[in-house]
Formats: C-alpha cells, sequence, structure tokens
C-alpha cells in the first residue's frame, strides 16, 4: 500500500433530521460540529434522509421538505395539469368545428365577428361617454331630491287635512 494517498477516515456521527436517529460510523467527511460518544469524538452530520425515514425501509411515505421542492413540484404539476386541460378544450374544440355544417360555421363566424365589434366599441365609448354619464347622475339626484321633498310636503298637507276632519267628526260626536 502506499503511504499518503488514501484518505483518512474518521468517526462520524449521521443525525436524521427528520427522526433524530443517529448512526456512528467511520467516513471521510468532516464538520464543524463534534459531538462526544463513549469518550471519542465524532463529527456530526446532519442528513434529510436515512433508513430510519426512508419509505423503503419504514413502509410509510412521507414528506421531508427542508427546500420547498415538494412545493415546487407540486406547483409544476398543477401547472401541467392545466395546460393539459386547456390542450384538451382545445381539441374538443376543433373536433366540434369538424363537425359543424357550412351553415353553423356562417353563423357562428358571423356571431364572433359581431361580439369582437360590440366589445370594440364598448372600449371606445366609456371613456367618451363618462363626463356626460356624471351630469346626467348630478340632473338625477336634484330631480329625486325634489320628488322627496314634493312627496314630504304632500304627506303633511294630507296629515293637516286628516286632523281637520277628525277635529271636526270629534266636535259633532261631543255636541
Amino acid at each position: 500500500m502506499k503511504t499518503g494517498i488514501h484518505p483518512q477516515l474518521n468517526h462520524v456521527v449521521f443525525i436524521d433530521s427528520g427522526s433524530g436517529a443517529e448512526f456512528a460510523t467511520l467516513s471521510t467527511l468532516t464538520s464543524e460540529e463534534k459531538k462526544k460518544i463513549n469518550g471519542v469524538d465524532h463529527f456530526v452530520i446532519m442528513v434529510d434522509i436515512s433508513s430510519d425515514t426512508h419509505p423503503f425501509f419504514t413502509g410509510k411515505q412521507t414528506l421531508v421538505d427542508t427546500a420547498g421542492r415538494v412545493d415546487k413540484f407540486r406547483a409544476r404539476m398543477e401547472a401541467a395539469k392545466k395546460k393539459q386541460e386547456a390542450a384538451l378544450a382545445k381539441q374538443q374544440k376543433k373536433a366540434d368545428k369538424a363537425k359543424e355544417t357550412p351553415e353553423e360555421a356562417i353563423t357562428r363566424k358571423a356571431k364572433e365577428n359581431t361580439e369582437k365589434k360590440a366589445a370594440e366599441k364598448a372600449k371606445k365609448e366609456p371613456a367618451k361617454k363618462a363626463p356626460a354619464k356624471k351630469a346626467t347622475a348630478k340632473k338625477e339626484v336634484k330631480k329625486e331630491e325634489k320628488k322627496a321633498e314634493e312627496k314630504v310636503e304632500k304627506e303633511k298637507k294630507e296629515d293637516k287635512a286628516e286632523k281637520k276632519t277628525t277635529k271636526k267628526k270629534d266636535e259633532k260626536t261631543s255636541e
């Protein structure tokens, strides 16, 4: 055996971050942190998964997410699912178009064009008519206020008339 070419073996303890299980062994790995076991200093190496937490050895499915990898994976899966659904919807629409008669195709295209033109017209018109709507809104508010005032005055007159008629009735019954 040649001297000076082989790596140095160190006493190491691997600690599972999920379960806290410790495995003391020899390894070429080192770390800054040390732990004394049976009077011997061991380098501490933290691991995410070991035989204590791996589903193959435990028979249980557990998720260990130390860097957000599970969330990223789920987000990718959700995006892929949405993309697949959109592709299926596009295929279905294409199949429906292939099945339609020429008359149906013409009516569909005409309807799409009218909807498109109406949407474009709606985009242009609100910008021009906005000030006019404010002015008409103010006029409508004033009209409603006048109507409310007239209604209140009318109710007051009716109340006075009712009081007079009840006074007359009371006078007649008291005589």
